[in-house]
Parts: structure tokens; C-alpha cells; sequence
């Protein structure tokens, strides 16, 4: 891995770049982007878990210990328990979201994948995510992998975020800008 990356000047970038080359290594590659993928899932949808991850009071110990014991119960392998174990032991688990984004951009780029990050008001149906993943690869010219998170602040609409690039649909922005428009009026 090259270090003159933006990625790579990160913290959570380094430990996903670490994380990338062992799974690679131990062709499990495969095996590591489900489990984080599962991982973030619970992440997303659980308050209790975004707070054993956040806070600063609870210990490394006791944080490695519920994690080991929420990862066993749902199966994740042993070389991605080994690194949630790692970060927790080296107080960097509060970048574990970040780490995960950087994990799947490693894995994306590997593939020939471009990566797009995207807000929704509410989950995408099937056709909708196809429809999306048809006009961004439309636009870059290859295969895009999509990482979806619902924000019920958006109102409606959507925000993509592929690099350096943003495109703001949502609604909540396109009121923002109405409002500024009718303050310049009066």
C-alpha cells in the first residue's frame, strides 16, 4: 500500500489497510468483507452497540470482552474477532465505522469497483438500488459498490458521496436553499 494516499494518512485508514492485506494474505478476503458488513449492520441498528464502541469510559478489557461475546453469537470468523479485539485493546474503536468504510474501498478497488456512499430518507427498494448503481456506473464508466445508511434528517431525496465528489438531492437541502433565497428577497 502506498503511504502519498489520503487513506492511508489516517488512522483508521492504516488499520484497514493492515486489516486488507492480512485477510488478502489468508484468502479471506471474502470471509472479512461479510463479517464487516454483518458487523456494521448491527452497528447501525443498535444504540447499545454504538455506545460500548464510543465511549471512553468503558475500559479496552470490558470493551473486548462484550465484543468477543456479541461476535461469537453471530458467527464472525476469527481473524476479523482477532482485529475488533486489537482495536479495542489500542483504544481505536471508536474509528471502527471509519475503518469498515475504508476496508470496503481497499476491497472495491482491488475489484475494478468505484465506491459511493449514500444517505437516503428511507432504505432504497431493490429497483431503486439498481436504478442508482445503473446511473453512477453510467457516470464513472465502471462497476460501483454502495454503501447505504438511512437519515430520516434528509426528509427525503438522497446524498452521494463517490471521492471527492457530492451530490446533494435531499430535500432538507433544496429547503435550506429556498429559505436563503427568500431571506435575499425580503
Amino acid at each position: 500500500m502506498s503511504t502519498d494516499e489520503p487513506m492511508m494518512a489516517s488512522m483508521a485508514g492504516r488499520y484497514a489497510a493492515a486489516l486488507f492485506e492480512l485477510a488478502k494474505d489468508e484468502k479471506q478476503l471474502a470471509q472479512v468483507e461479510a463479517d464487516l458488513k454483518s458487523f456494521q449492520g448491527m452497528l447501525d441498528q443498535s444504540e447499545d452497540l454504538r455506545r460500548l464502541v464510543r465511549s471512553p469510559v468503558i475500559s479496552a478489557e470490558d470493551q473486548a470482552k462484550a465484543l468477543v461475546a456479541i461476535l461469537a453469537r453471530v458467527g464472525i470468523s476469527a481473524l476479523t474477532t482477532n482485529f475488533f479485539k486489537l482495536i479495542a485493546r489500542n483504544r481505536r474503536l471508536f474509528a471502527v465505522a471509519d475503518m469498515i468504510r475504508d476496508f470496503r474501498a481497499l476491497l472495491a478497488r482491488q475489484r475494478g469497483e468505484a465506491t459511493a456512499e449514500v444517505a437516503t430518507a428511507h432504505a432504497l427498494t431493490p429497483q431503486q438500488m439498481q436504478a442508482l448503481k445503473d446511473a453512477l456506473r453510467a457516470q464513472v464508466g465502471k462497476d460501483v459498490q454502495i454503501n447505504t445508511r438511512v437519515d430520516p434528517n434528509l426528509l427525503g431525496g438522497l446524498v452521494v458521496k463517490m471521492g471527492s465528489k457530492m451530490i446533494d438531492s435531499s430535500l432538507r437541502t433544496k429547503l435550506d436553499n429556498l429559505k436563503v433565497a427568500m431571506k435575499g428577497i425580503g
